[in-house]
């Protein structure tokens, strides 16, 4: 364990002087960009970014600090080794699921919880625990954008995440949180599971998006973090059909051809690691045949890692023969 006592241990662990730090710390709101984006269905999302050099910055704290903090084995958001599929295989052939939201989830992780509870003060001195706290904090939150907020909101619930999974555990349900997501599967009624998660949250100034909440019953299909879990992991049919219409207009007119009325030609990408990893953005974007084909094989490749589909390993090989891959 690294104890950060005084600045100079900071600035040799992530190789920034304190001048630059303090600097940043002093101009943050002029370091930050704002972005709107659409979802898919149709509401806009305000986005609060960094700016390259204070991005940077806030690598370097991900990296060399919050990467080394412990976080709870029920989370499998931004953490390595985990994700969607991994989130999703737990609850495989459940007979029944309760899939919960926490409202404003980032918007309400704050500066005194950031303080408090990641930047400890038996580690950090207060100098520094008030340096990597603004660093980190836009407008008395964690900001969406910013490539620090999705690390420390998994140690902002590592205690919530274990008292919920200790508890579910005794009473033979699986429980797993992606993010704001929590999904919980077994045997069981929903009203107790709803009114201790509204308890541990309340508690930290969370509340349950009630428009979010889905109770599934056995003979219903399921879905969790994007993936069918009704006997076995598959993605969506949807999905898949989406695909499917993509390569045979281009196997029919041409890549080049097709692209001119593919839906692809809107760019459709997912927030990465730096947000929730879950909300699809729509923006309107010219896109080049290579980028085209990336994209394409991305979704072949996100449902192989889903399921196992020959249909899919052919589309595979076929996009390798048009010769304008990039190696996979």
């Amino acid at each position: 364990m690294v104890y950060y006592k005084d600045l100079s241990t900071l600035e040799k662990d992530i190789r920034i002087p304190r001048k630059v730090l303090y600097k940043f710390s002093r101009n943050i709101f002029s370091n930050y960009k704002t972005v709107e984006i659409m979802k898919n269905n149709g509401e806009i999302r305000t986005l609060h970014v960094p700016k390259d050099n204070l991005k940077s910055i806030q690598r370097k704290i991900r990296f060399y600090i919050l990467r080394k903090m412990p976080t709870s084995i029920y989370a499998t958001a931004y953490i390595r080794g985990e994700g969607i599929v991994n989130n999703a295989k737990v609850h495989v052939g459940a007979e029944n699921i309760l899939k919960l939201d926490i409202r404003h989830f980032f918007d309400n992780i704050t500066y005194p919880m950031v303080k408090e509870k990641v930047f400890k003060p038996d580690i950090f001195s207060e100098p520094i625990r008030i340096l990597l706290s603004i660093l980190c904090v836009y407008e008395h939150s964690i900001p969406q954008g910013a490539p620090t907020s999705p690390d420390i909101s998994n140690i902002i619930m590592r205690d919530f995440d274990k008292e919920i999974g200790d508890w579910c555990k005794e009473r033979n349900i699986n429980y797993t949180r992606y993010c704001d997501d929590m999904t919980f599967s077994g045997k069981f009624d929903k009203e107790p599971v709803i009114e201790k998660v509204e308890s541990e949250l309340r508690k930290m100034g969370f509340y349950i998006n009630n428009r979010k909440t889905t109770y599934l019953h056995s003979g219903q299909s399921k879905n969790v973090t994007g993936i069918i879990v009704n006997e076995k992991l598959s993605a969506p049919r949807k999905y898949k059909k989406e695909i499917r219409q993509e390569i045979y207009y281009c196997k029919k007119y041409g890549i080049e051809n097709h692209m001119k009325h593919s839906v692809l030609k809107k760019k459709s990408r997912q927030l990465s690691d730096a947000l929730k990893g879950q909300i699809d953005i729509d923006i309107d974007v010219e896109i080049s045949t290579e980028q085209y084909i990336n994209s394409l094989m991305g979704r072949i490749n996100y449902v192989l890692s889903v399921e196992d589909n020959e249909e899919m390993r052919e589309y595979k090989e076929w996009l390798y023969g048009c010769g304008n891959t990039q190696k996979f």
